[in-house]
């Protein structure tokens, strides 16, 4: 699950320290467009999954059928829970950094319990949300490294504003990408790029609503960037996944 969508239209010191510059006409001028011809990919968000899907993956991870919540729109729908669910269970990572924290969290913690340990190391841009969101894996006997990471950082190859993160481990066998929103530009989640070269052989990227248009554009340019990659779009759920597996 993203943080809000509406996340840049927020007040500003909600949303990124004094730091921030306002928008360019350019990136207004591409969130408009793209907001325009990704309108019926919006429509089709909105339902996150099927119900027999979602009690699935509560059934496979041990948790109670109303551990979720409503899904769909900006949150993770079930075939995203489902992909992060299993890939910690089958590939067993030994480190996991997500980017826009949520279910995608939860889900995440508790496939790294059952396999008896792993790291997740989770970032948001909202303060106050990763406090609820640490509040709510407690509630399940979870835990996690969770961080506030504004949304500060500049990226000299991607525009928008990226997560200040700080350190991060120098091995990230499996990358989360669900934020951060398409609002603060529709290309903002290509500089999770910046991480790549921590992903060993073998290791995974799933970014989260990879069949909407700034996203496919974000797959074309990593596809050439990173030809180490095999990424590939699976389309199963509402919104589709990027996968990527670094060969």
């Amino acid at each position: 699950m993203t943080s809000r969508e509406a996340t840049s239209y927020l007040p500003l010191r909600e949303t990124v320290d004094h730091r921030i510059r306002r928008k360019s006409v350019s990136d207004w001028a591409h969130i408009l467009a793209f907001g325009a011809i990704g309108w019926p990919w919006l429509l089709r968000s909105l339902s996150g999954g099927s119900a027999e899907r979602r009690a699935a993956i509560l059934e496979k991870l041990g948790l109670p059928h109303d551990a979720l919540p409503n899904l769909g729109s900006w949150k993770a729908d079930a075939a995203f829970l489902d992909l992060i669910a299993a890939s910690i269970l089958e590939r067993r990572p030994e480190t996991v950094v997500e980017f826009g924290m949520g279910a995608t969290t939860l889900v995440a913690a508790r496939a790294l319990a059952m396999n008896g340990g792993g790291r997740l190391i989770s970032f948001d841009q909202h303060e106050e949300y990763v406090a609820s969101v640490r509040d709510w894996l407690g509630e399940y006997g979870l835990e996690a490294d969770l961080r506030h990471a504004p949304l500060i950082s500049t990226s000299k190859d991607w525009p928008g504003r990226w997560y200040l993160h700080g350190s991060l481990p120098d091995r990230i066998d499996l990358l989360i990408v669900d934020g951060p929103p398409w609002a603060v530009h529709p290309f903002v989640r290509g500089a999770a790029d910046s991480v790549f070269e921590r992903i060993p052989s073998g290791g995974v990227i799933l970014m989260d609503d990879g069949a909407r248009p700034g996203e496919r554009i974000i797959a074309r340019r990593w596809r050439k960037r990173w030809p180490d990659f095999d990424f590939h779009l699976d389309k199963a759920g509402t919104k589709g996944t990027l996968i990527g597996v670094r060969r």
